[in-house]
């Protein structure tokens, strides 16, 4: 009965994926195999090629080729690791991450379309349908491969949602942040999701085991009325790690991939406000080569505070 089902449910599942895409993955150039590897490298900036073939199990020769290919195209580039000169360190140029970026736009559009069929109300009883299934036949078993770690993605319908849900929900529990705190990370999560330029901006959700477990984000900084191209300088918000998912290097990935992302926009320095209280993110901002520019008191939500500002530059000779 079991193999009846699932045989039947992978059916449906392959036609339903199918009538999305005729041709080419999501209406774009790109093979389903080639969207795999470009959304990886977008995710995932540091990444060495051994790391990328097992961690979408391609053979070897097959990735190779694929990279020449994208290479040619001028969609990545290759160079010696810097940890082990053997390896081979990909990073997407920026005409890479325009593909990656319209690839998933045509992936959220493609999402949008299917949720369109289902009521709202339904929509918890989906997501969990689908996570049960992950957490059941991804289980780790003898003779299996280990899970896969954490991954860096874009966000998924209603995630933005969580970002709000859970800053409110663990500052809260951890520094007694009142609500005026989740008001403020809703009003930042409003300004991204009604109007933000992706060539630009990008929020990024950290996953481990099938669960959104992290966030950040990169937006321009610039005044309303004053709107450079490129923009000088980018900001980093809402970087946040839940408790049970810490001591899995999250935070560091999150911050260095917006420090890829705002360096490779064009962006010359790359500043952030955080409050004194967040010792262990402090770290993290002068781990990655952020430097203290200016402290102010305040009082907000709820608490005696000290905000800071944080500044790094992000091309040589940048000024400000």
């Amino acid at each position: 009965m079991a193999v009846h089902e699932i045989r039947s449910f992978n059916r449906f599942y392959t036609n339903l994926i199918g009538a999305l895409d005729h041709g080419k993955h999501l209406h774009t150039p790109y093979t389903l195999t080639e969207s795999r590897v470009l959304y990886e490298l977008a995710h995932a900036p540091r990444t060495d090629a051994a790391d990328l073939r097992v961690e979408l199990s391609l053979d070897a020769g097959y990735l190779s080729r694929l990279l020449t290919k994208f290479e040619r195209e001028g969609l990545v580039g290759r160079a010696p690791s810097e940890e082990d000169a053997r390896r081979q360190r990909i990073t997407l140029t920026p005409r890479g991450r325009e593909a990656a970026t319209l690839l998933d736009e045509r992936s959220r559009e493609a999402v949008g379309s299917l949720l369109d069929r289902v009521e709202p109300e339904e929509w918890p009883r989906l997501t969990e349908a689908m996570r049960t299934v992950r957490e059941i036949l991804g289980a780790e078993r003898p003779g299996t491969p280990h899970p896969a770690g954490p991954v860096l993605r874009g966000p998924a319908p209603g995630e933005l949602g969580w970002i709000v849900q859970r800053h409110g929900a663990v500052y809260a529990a951890e520094y007694g942040w009142n609500t005026e705190f989740e008001g403020l990370v809703a009003g930042i999560v409003a300004d991204f999701a009604q109007a933000h330029d992706p060539r630009l901006e990008r929020v990024w959700i950290a996953e481990l085991d099938g669960r959104p477990v992290g966030s950040v984000m990169c937006v321009r900084d610039d005044a309303p009325h004053i709107r450079e191209d490129p923009p000088h300088t980018a900001r980093l918000r809402l970087l946040l790690v839940e408790p049970g998912a810490r001591g899995h290097g999250l935070g560091e990935r999150l911050i260095g991939t917006v420090v890829d992302f705002a360096r490779e926009a064009g962006y010359g320095e790359l500043m952030l406000w955080t409050n004194d209280v967040l010792a262990a993110a402090r770290v993290l901002y002068r781990r990655a080569g952020f430097t203290l520019v200016a402290e102010n008191p305040h009082r907000s939500y709820g608490a005696e505070l000290v905000g800071q500002d944080w500044r790094l530059p992000l091309q040589e000779g940048t000024v400000r």
